[in-house]
């Protein structure tokens, strides 16, 4: 059962907190194409960056985060309805771990900030290789346990009072070597430390780009 707290301020700080990596949203999510499935579309920050030919289907579990998403959605159909075109949104409430969709559906899928807080994070990267098409692409920007020892022992200590406080995102998983181990092949790989995400035991990155093979 959600929380006044996981449902009404936790949002709202996720949104002021994540404010500076609009240019991050924007190179990675205007590069998508096709029918594209966003895994953990919160509340739809990732919205206003799709090219307007993109299909977008975005689903998330908790209703009060996908209200927002849709009233960010229905917002921008109206602000852009006369001055240009708009991605087709589709907003569900679903379960990464349990997709309420048939095999290879999708030409793409996104991943942005969610592996960290799924509760089966493997489960749901399973689902997600499975409505991929062949050949399609997961695209995946992840923070993740710091290759560096002492910030890695900070984040294990961090972490139990770290989930309580950011409604279960986790700040120590491994959560790109998941991508090879469902058969992914990635094909661009960047990770470091990024200035605009804050404390060291929150900041470590991996993006990039992983493909499902053709055959």
């Amino acid at each position: 059962m959600s929380s006044f707290y996981e449902d009404r301020i936790f949002p709202v700080i996720l949104d002021v907190a994540l404010r500076k990596l609009a240019p991050d949203r924007q190179r990675v999510v205007n590069n998508l194409r096709g029918k594209v499935l966003e895994i953990g579309v919160g509340t739809g920050a990732n919205l206003p960056h799709y090219h307007p030919d993109v299909e977008v289907v975005g689903i998330e579990p908790g209703a009060a985060m996908l209200s927002k998403a849709q009233q960010r959605a229905d917002r921008l159909t109206k602000e852009r309805s006369t001055k240009a075109p708009v991605p087709k949104v589709t907003l569900q409430q679903a379960s990464a771990e349990a997709l309420p969709f048939a095999d290879q559906s999708f030409d793409q899928v996104l991943m942005f900030l969610v592996l960290c807080t799924i509760p089966d994070s493997r489960r749901a990267v399973a689902e997600a290789v499975r409505v991929l098409k062949p050949g399609g692409e997961m695209h995946f920007f992840e923070h993740v346990r710091s290759p560096d020892a002492g910030v890695a022992l900070w984040q294990d200590r961090i972490n139990p009072l770290w989930r309580k406080f950011a409604c279960g995102c986790h700040l120590n998983r491994l959560t790109h070597g998941l991508l090879k181990e469902h058969g992914l092949q990635v094909v661009m790989h960047e990770q470091g430390y990024h200035p605009a995400m804050g404390l060291k035991v929150a900041s470590y990155v991996v993006q990039g780009v992983a493909t499902k093979p053709a055959g």
